[in-house]
């Protein structure tokens, strides 16, 4: 039986390889058998339908022979393929239902974006000493203009659920993480503050209160969350660790672009479709804030999202506390298993600095 340190340790080595395969669209640690789970770990493999089928039949196309030799076990740990369809970003134009209308005050869950797209309110946190803050988390794709610190009005519903500036305006960009085309990366994040405090309200569409957040899950924990375009939902921690490619399109010229140790999150009908990047994933019991979903596979079925303490920690903020001032401290969590997702280290934390906004829109020069 294979461990998960092993398979983590097996995973860091080969994954920049297999990511450059055809078709191959994730490599990760999860279970050898969901099912049977004490049958240990095992290298999970996310491609799509083609290139899983060439390779049972040892295709003999050039870009698809390598996969083979990739599936017999190294150092004790197995293979396991996943078929999937590509991996791309969940801002955009899809139908909604009733999480895109007009709210006031705005919570996680409902409809945000820019004049041209919409996500989803990821939760309402807080940055400042004192806890009286509130700012909106949802993805940086979601509320920047074109991935740059240009200045961006912040609309409640997006501009794809009828938002406009004249009326729908509840604040601007504040920071953002840049997202790379020649580095890995890690988070696709960025707030946005209101134009005043009591526009937003520190709740959860349907579920209510989040009183924090945890620093670490596993694989196999069950999670619910509200999206702007599939509403409530469940699904299952299928990998971590998880390192994936992401087709951002147009998006600041981005097109694919790579993520490392991310954790895919499987629904048994589509947790992940256009409009839904940015929403918040929280434990089954509790509320207990988990992580954030930016990207999905073409179905929905896959959501790949990144631990929300790795937020936390980037821009100093915790979960907005409703009434006082206090801000709400993470949950504990079991860092140290390979089985389970861990905080960023402080060196790549530094790395990772926000970039702050421009306050306020550029002039055109007339001539």
């Amino acid at each position: 039986m294979a461990s998960f340190r092993r398979a983590y340790l097996l995973k860091q080595r080969i994954a920049g390889k297999m990511l450059k395969m055809k078709g191959v669209h994730g490599v990760g640690v999860g279970l050898r058998d969901p099912k049977r789970p004490k049958r240990g770990a095992a290298i999970i493999v996310y491609a799509n339908p083609l290139t899983t089928a060439a390779a049972a039949k040892q295709n003999k196309s050039t870009r698809t022979t390598a996969l083979p030799r990739y599936l017999k076990p190294r150092a004790g740990v197995p293979f396991r393929i996943v078929r999937s369809p590509r991996f791309c970003k969940r801002a955009g134009n899809g139908n909604g239902g009733r999480f895109t209308r007009r709210i006031r005050p705005v919570m996680a869950g409902y409809s945000v974006g820019t004049s041209d797209s919409s996500g989803t309110v990821g939760l309402i946190v807080s940055g400042d000493a004192s806890g009286c803050q509130r700012l909106i988390l949802s993805n940086n794709h979601v509320l920047v203009d074109n991935n740059t610190r240009r200045f961006s009005a912040t609309l409640q519903p997006g501009g794809a659920d009828g938002g406009t500036i004249a009326k729908d305006r509840i604040g601007q960009l504040d920071r953002f993480v840049k997202l790379s085309r020649k580095r890995a990366n890690y988070i696709d994040a960025a707030t946005a503050k209101p134009l005043r405090r009591s526009l937003l309200k520190p709740a959860y569409a349907v579920f209510g209160i989040v009183p924090g957040h945890v620093r670490s899950y596993k694989i196999g924990d069950r999670l619910k969350k509200v999206g702007r375009t599939t509403g409530v939902v469940t699904g299952t921690v299928e990998s971590i660790h998880t390192d994936v490619q992401v087709d951002y399109g147009d998006y600041g010229n981005l097109g694919m672009i790579t993520f490392k140790n991310q954790s895919v999150i499987r629904g048994k009908r589509p947790v992940s479709l256009e409009g839904d990047s940015g929403s918040v994933w929280l434990t089954r019991k509790g509320n207990l804030a988990t992580a954030v979903n930016f990207a999905g596979s073409e179905n929905g079925l896959l959501s790949i999202s990144y631990p929300i303490e790795w937020f936390m920690q980037v821009f100093g903020a915790r979960v907005a506390k409703p009434g006082s001032g206090r801000l709400l401290r993470s949950g504990r969590g079991n860092s140290k298993k390979f089985m389970c997702i861990r905080p960023l280290p402080a060196k790549l934390v530094q790395s990772l600095r926000p970039i702050t906004a421009s306050p306020r829109p550029l002039r055109r020069r007339t001539t």
